[in-house]
């Protein structure tokens, strides 16, 4: 069998198996279906069999989030490069930053071929006031110039904001070193639109814990409405994530829920059912790559109040299909979502509007298209897979 027609095989390196099946699921099925070998390196947890039950391989790997110590991310580069030269992949795809860092070192000392450094947000490390960012900032510049770009490798950014920030860090040097692919969309036919549901009104947010989402600051918001005598019911949804350094700890969202200040429901695998009962989604984060959370919520035909930082606006369109705040202003954001959530006209233009956005620019097979083409242009090799339904490009 020539060398062209040989079966390729592609390993992806991400932090959690749920962000895998979240995520990349519909994107690595595609390749399998193209006719390629799969494996995925993560953490293992609750998602084994849904992985494996597609015919991947499996790998447990752990690449510490927190409490940096030399010996444990050594030991973690050591194990990538043990990993990568025992499976001997045509193709790595890193999700996320840190793995991108520790696999392109890895795949320096291994017969990896080709690269995909996916970076899905470029987190607390260049977010503006986070007291970490000066320490860090500076190592990923320099790691970034040294492993991210060159050789056969490509850097996938989720919007065009990032594209510049890594561009002015030098990590970005040529035209050819990266590829704007807008997140990592969404399955249209799971997230049917939906009408604007009847009762109290209500807004919710559905992300990890993290004061970097801007928890803390739609607490803040919600308790400034209710002053106002404003009718309002805020759920979050979603878990805490203790190796993060923004992380919300579970007793302080225990405070918050018992106090009748929020709703908190933890972990939902069925975000249609929260945008059943929620008029109206948020996200006051700092900064994003593109959040699925809001893709999803726009999918269901809801209007978004967000923050007007990179990633959020890739979505939301001022006064279109929903409305952007500032950074860290808690009143702004109460002003905003009353606008929204006093004004039933004006949520089902916006929700339609949603919507319509979501159909035109966000659909999942558009995002494995384009990535497909990355591989294709590091593989010098047609991925065409039965599966993958065409939509208008």
């Amino acid at each position: 069998m020539s060398d062209h027609n040989k079966k390729s095989h592609v390993l992806y390196l991400v932090t959690e198996d749920w962000y895998f099946v979240s995520h990349r699921l519909g994107l690595a099925r595609a390749v399998r279906d193209a006719g390629c070998d799969v494996t995925v390196v993560t953490r293992t947890h609750d998602h084994i069999d849904i992985i494996k039950n597609e015919g991947f391989r499996l790998i447990s790997f752990l690449l510490p989030r927190s409490k940096f110590s030399v010996v444990s991310e050594i030991k973690s580069i050591v194990n990538l490069i043990r990993i990568y030269r025992q499976q001997r992949p045509d193709l790595v795809h890193h999700v996320a930053l840190k793995p991108s860092l520790y696999g392109s070192l890895a795949s320096l000392f291994s017969p990896v071929p080709a690269v995909v450094n996916a970076l899905t947000g470029l987190g607390f490390v260049f977010t503006a006031g986070h007291w970490l960012r000066g320490v860090l900032q500076p190592l990923v510049r320099i790691g970034g110039r040294l492993l991210l770009s060159g050789r056969n490798s490509r850097i996938i950014v989720q919007n065009p904001d990032d594209m510049e920030t890594l561009e002015d860090a030098g990590i970005i040097r040529r035209a050819g070193d990266a590829k704007l692919i807008r997140g990592s969309g969404v399955d249209l036919s799971a997230l049917p639109p939906l009408d604007d549901p009847g009762g109290v009104p209500t807004v919710a947010i559905v992300s990890r814990m993290l004061r970097n989402k801007g928890v803390a600051e739609l607490v803040e918001a919600t308790r400034i409405l209710k002053s106002r005598g404003v009718d309002v019911r805020t759920i979050l949804v979603g878990m805490p994530d203790p190796e993060n350094p923004t992380n919300i700890s579970e007793e302080q969202l225990c405070e918050w829920h018992d106090d009748d200040l929020i709703q908190w429901w933890g972990f939902r695998d069925d975000v249609v059912d929260v945008w059943r009962q929620a008029h109206v989604a948020v996200l006051p984060s700092y900064r994003e790559g593109l959040p699925k959370s809001l893709l999803e919520a726009a999918a269901c035909a809801r209007p978004i109040v967000a923050t007007d930082v990179p990633g959020c606006r890739e979505i939301v369109r001022h006064g279109e299909n929903g409305l952007l705040v500032p950074i860290h202003d808690s009143v702004a954001l109460a002003d905003a979502l009353e606008t929204v959530l006093t004004d039933g006209e004006l949520r089902k233009r916006m929700g339609a509007k949603s919507r319509q956005l979501v159909e035109a620019q966000f659909h999942v097979n558009l995002v494995i298209r384009d990535t497909l083409k990355v591989y294709e242009s590091l593989l010098n090799k047609d991925l065409k897979p039965e599966t993958l339904v065409e939509v208008p490009a």
